[in-house]
């Protein structure tokens, strides 16, 4: 397993970045999903609640571009599933399951962002916490080495995962004009049992300029009950 704390610090830009995974004493189902921006648009923003999930709002509505990429819900809630992703396809998702369409059916009516020429990769994941039991999926849709005539759709699942263990996902491997979409399958990375010191270490290690929100969930496999952390840069 690789150490996430290494991979922010040693990363300038990974973008936005999904981590999905277990606590290590084997409790918790856990979720961190975090933004970054090098435009002052996209870092004009902050996390918010709404209801069971959250949502991205501008810091200052006054400086508010173009909100089309950056204003939407990262993470929502559907009975046991708790879906995380990095743009409105979250909402896709959340539509999908309400017809009984499956996590990797809901994204195929999707593709990656038509940001050209970054065309960034849209990542997605899903928990499902039920009696008990705990599973995860991961996806991303991205360009084909960023030509976006061909869109490539990878879904990762992962059941019963072992304590101590998740997976990471960002959009992009490394800062660049224009950035490089991620390659390869999600990270695999060590998930502690700590909430608080989990979100701590996430937010010391992500690049102090480019970084803007971090939210944080651990959800009780037991009784489905969870605790959330967000953090905002501008507050």
């Amino acid at each position: 397993m690789l150490s996430l704390e290494q991979e922010l610090k040693n990363n300038a830009y990974p973008g936005r970045g999904i981590v999905i995974g277990k606590s290590a004493d084997g409790n918790y189902a856990v979720t961190a999903y975090f933004i970054m921006g090098r435009s002052s648009n996209s870092r004009n923003r902050v996390f918010v609640t709404e209801g069971e999930g959250i949502r991205t709002e501008a810091f200052d509505p006054s400086k508010l571009e173009d909100p089309s990429l950056i204003i939407y819900a990262p993470v929502r809630v559907l009975g046991d599933r708790t879906i995380v992703t990095n743009g409105d396809q979250t909402d896709t998702i959340y539509e999908g399951f309400q017809k009984g369409l499956s996590f990797e059916q809901s994204l195929r009516s999707r593709e990656f962002e038509p940001d050209g020429p970054n065309y960034t990769p849209r990542i997605s994941g899903v928990m499902q916490v039920k009696d008990g039991q705990y599973h995860y999926a991961m996806s991303i849709l991205k360009s084909n080495q960023g030509n976006p005539d061909s869109c490539q759709r990878f879904t990762y699942t992962y059941e019963n995962p072992l304590a101590g263990e998740g997976h990471f996902i960002h959009t992009y491997m490394h800062d660049g004009n224009p950035l490089p979409s991620f390659a390869g399958e999600p990270k695999s990375v060590e998930i502690p049992s700590d909430m608080e010191a989990f979100t701590k270490m996430l937010w010391d290690s992500l690049n102090e300029d480019n970084k803007v929100s971090l939210f944080v969930r651990y959800i009780d496999i037991a009784t489905g009950k969870y605790e959330t952390r967000i953090v905002n840069k501008n507050h």
